[in-house]
């Protein structure tokens, strides 16, 4: 029932991606998604391209399932951590927070499935044309940093606008926005804060307990001032970030500021002086199970909730 392109394409059991969340998407996380059907990602986030090898050795000996590497553009080593991709074969590489079009064909040429992340049609568009096999079209509702458009507003449009596989990103959690993103024409779903909540994930409890206290009107966006918007869970720390925004303080004294907040609350968890990105689902996220559990929850609920709509429109 929830065989589509996506899965097709990367040779997975169900339509579901793990958002390569930085600190906390590592090979633990990564090979259990997999394990489970889906693909895992490892988040390459900041990280030295030695980390980020060491990761791909972890997956490849728990599991033998596709997974992929996501690497945000900004990275410093970003050469060098797509070199190594690469050189390890990895199946599928992922990108964010910049533009892939410099790499795509290098990377496509190593037999590696590119999916960039995008925020507009637009994009998409563009992306396609240079050789994208998929594109992950994230809405403002995600955790960290994110784009002006909401999940519902964007998916049909990048959807109507390229004929390679999207994937719906930002306010999924459950089985329900499951169905909701194939029902926009998605050929499947990433997320990202519902897997912090797993056994798997390396985040700090307090992280997760956050995460779980959390309800849908508890997270904010900081760093519009600087071009940068990154969706947090409110605590002092975004309070103090939204207060030197509003009061013009350098974007220089501001970075410095913002530097190191999210390790310190998703590895050390200081979730009060630290940066706790999650998305607006955060509200729909109740408990912490094994990454394969919350799978089976997703799919059995996606197809719960066909079964009903066909049911209904033959009544009908």
């Amino acid at each position: 029932m929830l065989k589509t392109s996506l899965t097709d394409l990367l040779n997975i059991e169900y339509p579901i991606v793990q958002g390569g969340m930085a600190w906390i998407g590592t090979w633990q996380l990564a090979a259990a998604v997999s394990e489970a059907g889906g693909l895992g990602l490892i988040g390459a986030g900041s990280a030295p391209t030695d980390w980020v090898k060491e990761q791909i050795d972890q997956v490849r000996a728990h599991t033998q399932r596709p997974f992929g590497v996501n690497v945000p553009l900004f990275n410093e080593q970003t050469e060098q951590i797509i070199d190594a991709c690469i050189q390890e074969r990895i199946p599928v590489l992922t990108t964010g927070a910049g533009n892939p079009a410099p790499y795509i064909e290098l990377v496509k040429a190593a037999g590696i499935t590119v999916m960039p992340v995008v925020a507009s049609a637009a994009l998409a568009r563009r992306l396609e044309r240079l050789g994208a096999d998929a594109v992950i079209a994230e809405g403002q509702e995600s955790g960290g940093h994110i784009g002006s458009v909401s999940t519902l507003a964007l998916v049909p449009r990048v959807v109507d606008s390229v004929d390679i596989p999207v994937i719906a990103a930002g306010g999924i959690a459950d089985g329900r926005g499951l169905v909701a993103a194939l029902a926009l024409g998605a050929a499947g779903v990433q997320m990202g804060t519902r897997f912090v909540c797993s056994k798997e994930c390396i985040a700090h409890q307090e992280y997760k307990q956050t995460i779980i206290k959390a309800g849908e009107r508890s997270t904010m966006v900081t760093g519009l001032s600087l071009g940068h918007p990154v969706r947090c869970i409110r605590n002092p720390m975004t309070r103090d970030f939204e207060k030197m925004e509003q009061n013009g303080i350098s974007e220089e004294d501001i970075m410095a500021f913002g530097a190191g907040k999210l390790r310190m609350a998703a590895i050390e968890g200081d979730v009060t002086h630290g940066s706790v990105m999650a998305g607006q689902i955060s509200g729909l996220v109740a408990d912490v199970l094994p990454a394969k559990e919350i799978v089976q929850r997703i799919v059995a609920e996606a197809e719960r909730v066909i079964s009903e709509m066909l049911n209904l429109c033959s009544d009908s």
